[in-house]
């Protein structure tokens, strides 16, 4: 049995959404995407095997949609997930193995802003001349907004939600534009769990003088 024996499966229409076939791979991704992030919210280590799960039915889901920077960014967030799969048990320095949570420093800010830009236009660039993109500046932005998020959320950063919102912000119509229009429903729901996980995180945010001095937030 070769591997598209495997996967032909998944990639059959399940149901009908508004007109347009719904796979199974894209149902599948519907399911473990918000299972994963509700866990985030909660600061529950198993969204990392589950994130994992659902970058691997993305990488399908993209690929056949032409979002090629999309599907390319499932295989950087399961490199990244298991970072930040090793971060939240192994980081919290010496005395404790939890991660607190903590806001991004102006320095990390500088950086991320930075390799931000230069992401989306190296993306735009290469999407445009070397694929059949429709929407490369759209791909490219999402890409690296989704990317910045993730380092965010392996260090436990509380200003990774809002990197997320403005994600999904600009996912919501590019997927309905695709004709994804489960997974555009997705990150609608996506949207709401990341106001819960910013309000959630920020309770639990940790000033930086405290973590300078030992003294419990």
């Amino acid at each position: 049995m070769s591997l598209a024996d495997i996967l032909d499966p998944l990639q059959q229409p399940l149901m009908t959404v508004l007109g347009t076939p719904v796979s199974w791979t894209e149902v599948l991704g519907f399911g473990s995407g918000a299972l994963c992030v509700w866990l985030v919210a909660r600061q529950h280590l198993a969204n990392w095997p589950i994130g994992i799960a659902n970058n691997l039915f993305f990488i399908l889901l993209f690929t056949q949609a032409g979002l090629y920077a999309d599907a390319g960014l499932q295989i950087v967030f399961i490199a990244l997930a298991a970072y930040g799969w090793w971060t939240w048990t192994h980081g919290g320095g010496p005395g404790t193995s939890v991660l607190p949570v903590r806001g991004t420093t102006r320095t990390e800010w500088a950086w991320l802003l930075t390799a931000g830009a230069v992401g989306t236009l190296a993306l735009t660039l290469l999407l445009s001349r070397a694929t059949d993109s429709t929407v490369p500046f759209w791909d490219a932005l999402t890409t690296s907004l989704s990317l910045m998020a993730t380092y965010g959320q392996c260090r436990k950063r509380v200003e990774s939600w809002w990197l997320w919102i403005a994600a999904d912000i600009v996912y919501i119509p590019l997927y309905a534009y695709k004709e994804l229009y489960l997974t555009s429903l997705l990150y609608a729901g996506f949207l709401t769990l990341c106001l819960i996980g910013l309000r959630n995180w920020s309770r639990e945010l940790t000033p930086a003088k405290d973590q300078l001095t030992g003294v419990p937030a």
